[in-house]
């Protein structure tokens, strides 16, 4: 399995896939709100941008709480990217990945209906056995150890052929990819108002980022995108410049 574009050759990070972030925020760096209707922080030329960078990859993942809380499709949207995919002997979307600890997902949810995508359920060990039932046939649960572990996730999506990996999130599987170093790219799209209140998530919270004051990130690009501002990060020395 391969995506639209190689990943860089392997550097510190082995034989892991090339990990890429994606996340839109407030200007005070919420990524929603208390309110029960998704806040749209994005745009339609951005949203566009993103779909190629899924067209781009060979999975996407996100934490079981963005499953049950936004009911993502997390498909490739448009037909001439699909097209190209299928082209080139891929599957007209990537893989649909998720984490889970204690395996509370709904089958009815869009990440397992929408689409003919491989889904992929990586579980904590204790609740393996629960959500394996649960989902009857609708997705493969992996043992992802207890507690799980990230390292251990993507060796086995390795494994699986995936070669370049889309994380959208939310913010605490963002927090636990970029603590543990295991990212190599952030897109980090950020729209022109303010949330102002502490009770919504934010992107992060605290945690022991190897990006600090001594250690600063690299950034190769910076775009206005309509009315939003995309920052591109290189996060280790597998993101190219261009």
């Amino acid at each position: 399995m391969t995506g639209g574009s190689a990943p860089p050759p392997a550097g510190t990070g082995g034989a892991r896939p090339y990990v890429l972030l994606s996340c839109a925020t407030s200007i005070d760096g919420y990524i929603d709100d208390v309110s029960d209707q998704r806040l749209l922080l994005s745009n339609a030329e951005d949203l566009d941008r993103v779909d190629g960078v899924r067209a781009g990859c060979d999975a996407i993942l996100v934490g079981a709480g963005t499953v049950r809380r936004d009911d993502p499709r997390l498909l490739v949207r448009a037909e001439s990217s699909r097209r190209a995919r299928v082209a080139r002997g891929l599957p007209p979307s990537p893989v649909k990945v998720t984490l889970t600890v204690q395996g509370d997902l709904d089958p009815a949810a869009r990440f397992f209906t929408a689409g003919d995508a491989e889904k992929i359920v990586y579980c904590a060990r204790p609740a393996v056995e629960k959500t394996t039932e649960l989902l009857d046939g609708l997705a493969t649960v992996v043992d992802a150890g207890d507690p799980p572990d990230l390292h251990r996730v993507l060796a086995d999506l390795a494994g699986r052929g995936v070669r370049r990996l889309m994380v959208e999130g939310g913010g605490t599987v963002h927090a636990q990819f970029l603590t543990a170093g295991l990212a190599d790219e952030l897109h980090l799209v950020v729209a022109p108002f303010f949330v102002g209140d502490r009770r919504a998530p934010r992107f992060v919270g605290d945690g022991p980022f190897p990006w600090h004051p001594g250690r600063r990130a690299r950034v190769v690009e910076v775009r206005q995108i309509g009315d939003v501002v995309l920052a591109r990060y290189a996060l280790s020395e597998r993101c190219p410049e261009a």
